[in-house]
């Protein structure tokens, strides 16, 4: 698959061998290429694998499906998050999800990597604990992040949003107050722009004992300015009381360099924190999600080989498929199988005729034909 398509979903299904299996290939291929291209096509080489009693494989197709389902969520979660984590460019998920060469090379590759040639409970605790690990690192490994990017958030959340709340660490210079002075306070207080000629005319005369032309405009928002003013301490609770009355809000503010300095430390030290830990954990995403996928399809198989022993009998002699549906003519591409199939399972063709025959009842959700059939769905992994 290009990185230009979109993700979508596979349809994994088997058949039995005809005279050969590649009879069986031949001839599913021929007909879906018949009619337009329906689907892209290719084998799915499952390894051989020892068989135990019928009954053995009853149980082992429980398990699969709960080990189907389990890896899948993982599989989910790792691309989720890697969505989180890319924040703005959430289309580069693709891309970086599809870095080990698409998304049918890493089918390949669970094709080759078969666990073990055993099928049973053993076989599948072993890829069990390795997409577990995966899970659970992904948790440590997200909590550690989140935590980082949260406090940042905090912080930035701080240094921003109206005079009234943000900090003023950025804004506010040492030469805009008085200092050290025993009797001589600066006062910061909001002006509402509608009110800043009221501000001029009045401030001096809102105490007593305010320093003449000790205003100065400091900052400015899309709706106030910030302004200083210094006073005796005495006149502070006078003034503030009168400040309010035409609007004017005194913020509580002492200036504090140190404070200030540790302010901007932390937020340097969280912001290349977080700069340091997301290359690396992007590329853990990377190859976990590969490792996740791989297990997933790798699940798949044994569930069509467990299933295709089940319903086509001993010998192993069936031909597994991987299809890519053409979007658009899926139910095509449906009704296609169930005619080429249709042989297999005379209660199932029953079934399907039936349902055929009913309008609005939605075939799709018995997910039973009379051939084996599992999907593959990458729909899943698509962030918008």
């Amino acid at each position: 698959q290009d990185k230009g398509t979109k993700m979508t979903e596979f349809w994994l299904i088997s058949a039995p061998g005809e005279k050969t299996c590649q009879q069986t290939w031949e001839k599913l291929h021929a007909a879906t290429t018949k009619h337009n291209n329906l689907s892209i096509n290719s084998k799915f080489n499952i390894p051989d694998l020892k068989v135990g009693t019928l009954d053995v494989l009853v149980g082992l197709s429980d398990e699969l499906a709960k080990l189907d389902a389990f890896v899948e969520s993982v599989v989910k979660k790792v691309a989720q998050y890697m969505a989180d984590v890319l924040e703005d460019s959430k289309d580069k998920v693709q891309e970086n999800l599809l870095a080990n060469g698409g998304l049918l090379e890493q089918q390949r590759q669970a094709e080759h990597k078969f666990y073990s040639s055993y099928l049973d409970i053993v076989s599948f605790l072993f890829i069990f604990q390795g997409v577990n690990q995966i899970d659970n690192d992904l948790k440590a490994r997200a909590s550690a992040y989140n935590n980082l990017k949260g406090n940042l958030q905090n912080l930035e959340r701080k240094n921003a949003g109206s005079l009234l709340t943000r900090s003023l660490a950025d804004i506010v210079k040492k030469e805009d107050f008085v200092l050290d002075s025993e009797y001589l306070v600066t006062l910061l207080v909001i002006v509402p722009k509608l009110n800043y000629n009221d501000w001029v005319k009045q401030y001096e005369t809102l105490a007593e004992m305010v320093v003449p032309r000790s205003s100065n405009v400091l900052f400015e928002d899309q709706d106030s300015y910030l302004c200083n003013v210094t006073l005796f301490r005495k006149a502070v609770d006078d003034f503030k009381h009168k400040a309010r009355e035409y609007k004017f809000m005194v913020r509580d503010f002492q200036y504090n360099e140190e404070e200030m300095k540790a302010d901007k430390e932390e937020m340097n030290r969280l912001s290349t924190d977080k700069k340091k830990q997301f290359g690396p954990l992007v590329r853990w995403l990377k190859v976990n999600f590969s490792e996740a996928f791989i297990a997933w399809i790798h699940v798949k198989a044994l569930r069509v080989f467990v299933e295709s022993v089940l319903r086509y009998g001993l010998p192993v002699n069936f031909q597994a498929m991987l299809l890519q549906p053409n979007k658009k003519t899926m139910k095509k591409l449906r009704e296609v199988l169930y005619d080429l199939y249709k042989h297999l399972d005379s209660s199932a063709a029953a079934i399907i005729d039936a349902t055929m025959d009913i309008p609005g009842l939605n075939l799709s959700q018995q997910e039973y034909y009379p051939y084996v059939y599992y999907k593959i769905d990458c729909n899943l992994l698509e962030f918008k």
